[in-house]
């Protein structure tokens, strides 16, 4: 009896992300359930953000869903106009033994550190010109610091003859994101002992946010590998 109910808790969440990931490709806000629900599999994550449900409307998509069954949405799940998907991410990331109150406030305090710098340079910009380029909103910065830093190639590690090819190939979104904001903590993690993690990742999303910085030189790092070992790429399809 163990073994079945084993076997059931192993097989139900991956046929469930086989669903969502078929029909819904979001992959910001994707939902996983870790073990079965009491919801069927034909039951839909539910789209709470108002940017999805007006592309929605734009497609003339959302008559279809109307008779679809929808799952209840989760306790963070809203559509507040303060709430942004990729700060949830990065708090999740940042926590620790699951103390999300401690990685809010850290995160929370490197984005103030981001408004003053950002502020102290709009003053100090003479022409305005330079000042429409400096971006004031955190958020902005964040989002820009990680669409520069995410990798458009990966090196996948496959075995021929014995011997072992680091093959260049394409990478997922997903993927993409992850090593996006994994790269940035780590690069944040990686200070002198006086340097407190929020002025030191806000300075890190920063030098991001203008394409330069140690992020964006791993990621470059990371193309030029692949561009060198695109004499392996055949092997992906052998």
């Amino acid at each position: 009896m163990n073994n079945i109910r084993i076997a059931l808790r192993e097989v139900i969440p991956n046929r469930l992300r086989t669903t969502y990931r078929n029909q819904w490709p979001n992959l910001t806000q994707s939902r996983f359930y870790p073990r079965a629900t009491s919801f069927p599999d034909y039951f839909q994550n539910p789209i709470f953000r108002k940017e999805d449900q007006a592309k929605l409307i734009e497609n003339n998509e959302l008559t279809k869903l109307a008779a679809v069954p929808v799952k209840p949405p989760a306790a963070y799940e809203t559509s507040s106009v303060y709430h942004d998907v990729l700060v949830d991410k990065v708090i999740n990331h940042v926590m620790k033994m699951g103390n999300k109150q401690l990685a809010r406030s850290l995160v929370e305090k490197a984005f103030e550190n981001i408004k003053r710098k950002q502020i102290e340079r709009y003053h100090l910009a003479s022409t305005p010109e330079d000042k429409a380029k400096i971006l004031l909103n955190p958020k902005d910065v964040l989002h820009r610091a990680v669409e520069n830093c995410k990798p458009l190639l990966q090196l996948l590690p496959i075995k021929r003859g014995g011997i072992t090819y680091q093959v260049p190939g394409p990478i997922t979104e997903k993927r993409s994101l992850f090593l996006a904001v994994k790269w940035l903590l780590d690069a944040s993690n990686d200070k002198e002992r006086t340097v407190h993690f929020p002025e030191q990742f806000a300075w890190e999303l920063l030098d991001a946010a203008n394409n330069t910085g140690k992020v964006v030189k791993r990621k470059q790092d990371l193309h030029r590998l692949c561009e060198a070992n695109r004499a392996y790429a055949h092997y992906r399809w052998q």
